[in-house]
């Protein structure tokens, strides 16, 4: 049986995934939504950063003593997932990214953000540490239908800013592991630079998603049929 390990990105919790968790579990598959330290449920004042991120998803993998393990990260949580991808050894059987940020030995989420950095820096000031969610508005043209923004809204809370700006930190090469990456063509149809390049390996594959970037929401059992076909 495959373990899906399922990991959302900023601003959300494991309840984002459950209409995907239904799919792959009647599909009979094992799946695991987490929530990150700092969010949802896990919310807290402390600081948290990126590579507690790390550790919350190779202690629950450990945890749980998963096998055949399919590693899923959405968004910002590529980044965690990527590095955690290498850290479960012979426990992965494939990572899989959803329009998600891949992590750079020495670089961070805003790294890649030359336009968007300076935004993200300040809202972590201005919100005492935290990255606040975004707005109703900032869901429009991504597939969505208005009750899909409100829970999305409704349940977000601010994200870590530490987990943010700090460096990834990886001991091989990212495109080593056997890896799919989604790319959710209503966000932007191509690609970014870093993700094209890695797919250039013999190890990664890509597909399309014909959404936005929240395919748990807008496009669940699509995007379910996907990660069951990635294995």
């Amino acid at each position: 049986m495959t373990q899906f390990v399922l990991v959302a990105g900023a601003w959300l919790g494991s309840w984002a995934w459950d209409e995907v968790v239904a799919d792959l579990r009647a599909a009979g598959q094992g799946a695991h939504a987490l929530t990150l330290s700092g969010l949802a449920e896990k919310r807290r004042d402390e600081p948290v950063g990126q590579q507690t991120h790390v550790q919350d998803i190779v202690d629950a993998v450990e945890r749980l003593d998963l096998r055949d393990v399919v590693l899923v990260g959405h968004s910002y949580s590529g980044i965690p997932v990527g590095q955690a991808a290498e850290r479960i050894g012979d426990r992965l059987a494939r990572v899989v990214f959803v329009d998600s940020n891949v992590p750079a030995d020495g670089e961070s989420f805003v790294s890649a953000w030359p336009d968007g950095r300076a935004a993200v820096e300040a809202s972590i000031a201005e919100h005492g540490g935290f990255w606040a969610p975004l707005t109703a508005e900032e869901y429009a043209g991504q597939g969505l239908t208005d009750e899909q923004i409100t829970r999305i809204v409704t349940g977000a809370t601010p994200h870590p800013g530490a987990t943010l700006t700090e460096p990834a930190r990886l001991e091989r090469p990212l495109g080593a592991l056997p890896a799919t990456y989604i790319k959710c063509l209503l966000d932007w149809p191509e690609p970014s630079p870093d993700v094209a390049e890695l797919l250039t390996s013999e190890h990664w594959r890509l597909e399309e998603l014909n959404t936005g970037h929240w395919p748990m929401f807008s496009e669940p059992h699509e995007l379910a049929r996907i990660l069951l076909n990635a294995t």
